[in-house]
């Protein structure tokens, strides 16, 4: 089997993340992973929530044996079989069988895609996200955010500046303007949870809120 890939980054921010999981899902559930990278997350989170079944995905086809790569170094057996998929797509996967209903999840989670992708995947990713929740299932985004009443981190200038530089179409987005669109798709932001390295880790429900439960000026 070919090696697995590497992310310094994702190795970093799995633990911080799975925590921030551990205290957000129940104990059983099936969970979609929207650009799975090399593969760290999806092994990581599916051993630490046994009770979950973890969906990998990669717009990228190469990326999947590193995914089969680090699931089989974890020897776990609930996580299915890594899938091509673009966020950007009509249909991201085929309906349930002998139905016309779209598989739904009650965990849709996507990590750094965002700010390394066009600006209309923010609005795909919604309108995806809107179709394979299940009822009472969330999404869950993590990465850099510009927000307008919270000071901008001078690291995240400069890697929007980076960012830019290396493809003018990516960029840090604004927290503001992925709600508006998310609610065009009835989904609104639930909670927001200030991560390490100037991260967030935002909480999308379909059911409304008056607040994020976590004050946005933390």
């Amino acid at each position: 089997m070919t090696p697995p890939e590497y992310s310094p980054s994702a190795e970093q921010n799995k633990q911080p993340i799975l925590d921030k999981l551990l205290q957000l899902l129940p104990a059983h559930g099936a969970a979609l992973e929207i650009a799975s990278g090399t593969g760290q997350h999806a092994a990581w989170f599916a051993s630490h929530l046994p009770g979950w079944t973890w969906q990998p995905t990669e717009a990228q086809l190469t990326a999947l044996s590193s995914i089969r790569a680090h699931v089989a170094q974890a020897g776990l057996h609930n996580v299915r079989e890594p899938l091509l998929l673009d966020v950007c797509a009509d249909q991201w996967l085929p309906t349930r069988p002998g139905t016309t209903e779209p598989t739904r999840f009650d965990l849709i989670f996507c990590a750094n895609m965002l700010h390394i992708s066009p600006k209309e995947t923010g609005a795909a990713l919604m309108r995806g996200s809107a179709r394979h929740l299940a009822p009472g299932g969330v999404l869950v985004t993590y990465g850099p955010y510009f927000e307008n009443a919270v000071a901008t981190a001078k690291s995240n200038l400069a890697f929007d500046e980076s960012l830019r530089a290396r493809n003018p179409a990516w960029g840090v987005r604004l927290r503001e303007d992925l709600e508006h669109v998310a609610e065009t798709f009835g989904l609104h932001l639930a909670e927001r949870h200030p991560m390490p390295a100037n991260n967030l880790l935002l909480v999308w429900s379909a059911t409304p809120v008056n607040h994020p439960t976590t004050s946005l000026y933390l």
